[in-house]
């Protein structure tokens, strides 16, 4: 299993939608919220991803896509 920290920043219109449940479910990862500020207008979560490395690639492909900024905490993927 590998683990992945990232620093996610929503965009306003997507604040309101279950991306982190919906990349756990999809992509077969355990999410972890380490901080967060959500509000109605903004938000940010540092995130940790675990499951199969290419899982998580997948999972922060699907997040850029959503139109969510993703930065790493942690520059490699750890096994």
């Amino acid at each position: 299993m590998a683990s992945l920290k990232v620093h996610i920043t929503f965009p306003e219109e997507k604040i309101r939608e279950p991306i982190i449940y919906q990349i756990g479910k999809d992509y077969k990862l355990i999410t972890n919220i380490r901080r967060a500020d959500v509000t109605e207008k903004t938000g940010w979560v540092d995130l940790e991803l675990t499951g199969e490395p290419a899982e998580i690639e997948r999972a922060v492909e699907d997040l850029k896509k959503k139109g969510v900024k993703v930065d790493p905490i942690e520059r490699n993927i750890i096994e």
